[in-house]
């Protein structure tokens, strides 16, 4: 049967998220249907929420940072059991069969991934409607193949947040071949810089964060970064020149990168991973004298992802969050536009 759910969903671009209440499909062969328990609250929520890219289609439940607890499992389904914990990242499918989907890069989907939310539903996850819905939910239907077990060891509204922001730094760190030795920058402390501080430490990486103020310091020498920059200090932004084999770029708004490419050493490369809406110039002498690189990163496959939360369980690392309950995500809005939260707000589902 249909699976009765509650949610909270933006209706037009203008309008607060309110309760909104939907059917999942009826778990087929090869589902697992999940019990929501914490849904992170990503960046990218706000910006289609807000339609700033321009396909929003309304209603829409966003959410793409869920854990939860297996409550049922298709007849063809091996890898889970009722009660296990689970979580869904960006996407819940993909065409498997283009040459990204084979490797395991599955985000690359040639004819394109099927987002957790906001995408064409040929499955039709939400009964009666055309596209996918997302995690500020209280139930979700996934096929198999693109759902992944949660470690014991991390908790699972600590655990969520690592389905978007901690696979989108981590498949990076490990595309780049980050280890001892690596001297890595990270520009903006915020939800995914936080993780990527983390997570380079861990690789073995010396870590240097850059930021607006100096209000983040503390934090950042907390998590192992063993430098602090403020990119508005001219004389230590020259002095740090040609320091770092990579730079993780997690700004999410529009902001001046040109100065930061003087960073890289040669055949360093900085990684845009902020969802970032308007052009950022840059200017071809700083590439060209060091043979340095702009680049960017989409999250991470299926199987990435998994080893990025077995990663994470093995070095002890989990998000910094602040749980919230569902009907506070409109005041949780206004204070990600500020930059007001640290460092990752999460929906607790229980509280809807």
């Amino acid at each position: 049967m249909p699976i009765a759910t509650r949610a909270f969903a933006a209706t037009s671009s203008t309008e607060p998220l309110s309760p909104y209440a939907f059917d999942r499909r009826d778990p087929g062969p090869d589902d697992v249907a999940i019990e929501i328990k914490f849904a992170g609250v990503c960046h990218s929520d706000l910006h289609i929420v807000k339609n700033d890219l321009g396909r929003t289609r309304y209603p829409i439940v966003p959410g793409h940072e869920i854990a939860g607890v297996v409550t049922a499992v298709g007849g063809n389904v091996a890898r889970f059991k009722v009660g296990d914990r689970v979580g869904v990242g960006c996407m819940v499918d993909s065409c498997r069969q283009c040459k990204p989907c084979l490797e395991g890069e599955e985000q690359f989907c040639v004819p394109g991934m099927t987002q957790t939310y906001g995408s064409p539903d040929p499955k039709g996850a939400a009964v009666g409607q055309k596209m996918t819905q997302g995690g500020y939910a209280t139930a979700i239907v996934v096929d198999q193949n693109y759902v992944v077990t949660i470690p014991d060891s991390i908790p699972l509204d600590a655990a969520a947040p690592l389905l978007c922001a901690g696979i989108t730094t981590y498949s990076p760190l490990r595309h780049w071949k980050i280890g001892p030795g690596s001297k890595v920058a990270v520009v903006g402390l915020g939800g995914l810089g936080h993780m990527a501080v983390k997570q380079a430490v861990a690789m073995g990486a010396e870590v240097t964060v850059l930021s607006t103020s100096d209000r983040k310091r503390a934090d950042a020498e907390r998590m192992g970064a063993k430098h602090f920059l403020i990119n508005s200090d001219t004389a230590a932004m020259q002095a740090a020149g040609e320091s770092f084999d990579l730079i993780l770029n997690t700004v999410s708004a529009t902001h001046e990168i040109a100065s930061h490419v003087n960073l890289l050493a040669r055949d360093g490369t900085m990684v845009m991973l902020g969802l970032t809406t308007e052009g950022l110039p840059v200017f071809a002498m700083g590439l060209l004298w060091r043979r340095r690189s702009i680049a960017g990163s989409l999250i991470g496959g299926i199987r990435e992802t998994q080893e990025m939360l077995d990663f994470c369980a093995e070095h002890g690392l989990a998000s910094d969050i602040e749980v919230i309950a569902p009907d506070q995500i409109n005041e949780a809005y206004a204070r990600l536009e500020k930059s007001d939260v640290r460092y990752r707000f999460v929906l607790d589902m229980a509280r809807i």
